[in-house]
């Protein structure tokens, strides 16, 4: 198969219009700022789609944006009104970009209005070029998810979901980080109040679901991949 890079460079080539899709939760942390360069560079008319916006706000979001929700079908008419605004074409060639697991085969299905492009909480699902046609004018393009090519921030990986929690050697440490960030989130899925100590709330909760080593002693390590997966998926919200 070719490297991510040569099939963004493919899309970006042939799309009309592209969307940058970013997650929510973590606007800024799923930007891909080498993607970004090279639609700029590129000159081509593009969108930054917010999606999971059921999940959370967006907050201080990037322009030209549409906020949408694939649960609720949130802003999905605004989207492909805008698609046709920009392209200014009967036909239009609509290239879709980003990370893996922000929601990009969800904004496809649901653009569509149902199942086309399958849809898996694992990140990387989605394998080569996509078309999927969108009603009589819009043709989309997806890609599998893609990443800069110095791209090494561990952290940032794991919390959007490139990484996913099965291959997370440390999700103590990304959790804990997480709870730091988001701990009303926390508190509210979990029922425990966030301290200074994540890695003793951990535990806590390790405790309370019997998630246990030999000889009764929580097992933080099992329970914080636990707390991944809940974040991965979308429960915590």
């Amino acid at each position: 198969m070719p490297s991510f890079w040569t099939l963004v460079n493919k899309v970006i080539e042939e799309a009309d219009v592209l969307l940058l899709v970013l997650d929510a939760r973590l606007v800024q942390e799923s930007r891909n700022i080498e993607l970004e360069r090279k639609v700029q560079d590129a000159g081509k008319p593009f969108i930054y789609v917010i999606s999971k916006s059921d999940l959370a706000e967006a907050g201080d979001v990037l322009q030209p944006s549409i906020a949408v929700s694939s649960k609720d079908y949130r802003g999905i008419g605004a989207l492909k009104r805008r698609i046709l605004t920009l392209a200014k074409k009967q036909a239009v060639i609509v290239g879709v970009l980003g990370y893996p697991n922000v929601g990009k085969s969800s904004l496809i299905n649901s653009l569509k209005g149902k199942g086309s492009a399958s849809v898996s909480p694992l990140s990387g699902h989605t394998r080569g070029l996509q078309k999927v046609r969108v009603g009589k004018r819009i043709m989309l393009i997806d890609t599998p998810g893609v990443i800069p090519y110095n791209e090494k921030d561990f952290m940032k990986q794991s919390v959007i979901g490139t990484i996913d929690y099965l291959h997370v050697r440390e999700p103590d440490v990304v959790v804990s980080g997480l709870m730091q960030r988001f701990p009303e989130k926390f508190e509210k899925f979990y029922g425990v109040k966030v301290t200074d100590d994540p890695d003793g709330v951990i535990e806590e909760l390790a405790l309370k679901n019997h998630v246990l080593r030999k000889g009764g002693k929580p097992d933080p390590i099992r329970m914080a991949r636990r707390m991944l997966v809940d974040w991965q998926q979308g429960r915590i919200t």
